[in-house]
């Protein structure tokens, strides 16, 4: 049981920094499951590595409570809502619109065809040959970047929805990875970009995750809830760092290097699988 809990940790060392990193969670999750198994059913194990998103999202909540909580209670107690927060949730809902009806539809067949090595490599390359394309044109362009959520337009938000499905539907894309790429391909700043793409990821993946829960059943042993638990704690944790250290990074510094990181390391998941498979 130790060694399935030092297992456990790992998984949610890995999850709390790729979540955020624009690298892929998902392609990460699936290729250390590709040398580090863990000791449970397929189906819980299917349900275990989207689950433990749920601490990330803990994650974003704490950190960015006073930007995205829309309620407060006046001197008099009488509470009021920010209507600013309010067109920032509007936005964000008509982002996950794009996913939320692919995913609903077609979530099985996508984990079927898609959740593959081939599929995550070549995701892995284009997008990170993507955000160095991209933040090299953004040198040479003296455009106005948008530099406040309040600004970003109900079409501009769905534009990162669709950034978004991409990744939904390719895993080795990154989440983070695609609507963060997206939003700046469309003139959000890095720091707008990242922080859209933040909490546009607490209705997408608590909706992913109960989805998962709903087709596991909430029905598990003690163990598995040990396990649940234990993988959503350490995810928080990791994750809490991970987005401060992300959002201090981008101040003064490009995605260049995850674009580089990226293509490095799909090319050693196709040169690893091809040769053993």
């Amino acid at each position: 049981m130790f060694i399935e809990i030092l297992k456990v940790i790992l998984f949610g060392i890995i999850e709390g920094i790729t979540e955020w990193l624009p690298v892929s969670s998902t392609g990460h999750i699936l290729l250390l499951d590709e040398f580090i198994k863990l000791n449970m059913s397929e189906s819980f194990k299917s349900m275990f590595t989207v689950v433990i998103q749920l601490g990330a999202i803990l994650a974003v909540v704490v950190i960015y409570w006073n930007k995205i909580w829309p309620f407060r209670k006046g001197k008099t107690h009488a509470v009021s809502i920010s209507k600013r927060k309010m067109i920032m949730w509007l936005k964000i809902i008509v982002a996950c619109i794009p996913a939320a009806i692919v995913g609903l539809k077609f979530d099985d067949l996508i984990e079927k065809y898609f959740y593959n090595y081939v599929v995550i490599s070549l995701a892995l390359i284009v997008f990170g040959v993507l955000f160095i394309i991209i933040e090299n044109k953004n040198k040479s362009t003296n455009e106005k970047m948008v530099d406040s959520i309040d600004d970003i337009s109900y079409k501009q938000a769905f534009i990162v929805g669709v950034f978004q499905l991409i990744a939904a539907i390719f895993p080795g894309t990154s989440r983070s990875g695609a609507t963060i790429l997206g939003g700046i391909s469309i003139g959000l700043s890095r720091t707008i970009a990242a922080e859209f793409t933040f909490f546009l990821a607490i209705p997408t993946m608590f909706g992913a995750s109960l989805l998962k829960l709903v087709k596991f059943g909430f029905s598990f042993t003690f163990n598995e809830a040990i396990v649940l638990l234990l993988g959503t704690v350490i995810s928080f944790v990791v994750s809490v760092v991970t987005i401060k250290f992300l959002m201090n990074y981008i101040k003064n510094n490009d995605f260049k290097v995850f674009g580089y990181y990226r293509i490095i390391l799909g090319l050693l998941v196709l040169i690893y699988f091809g040769l053993i498979r």
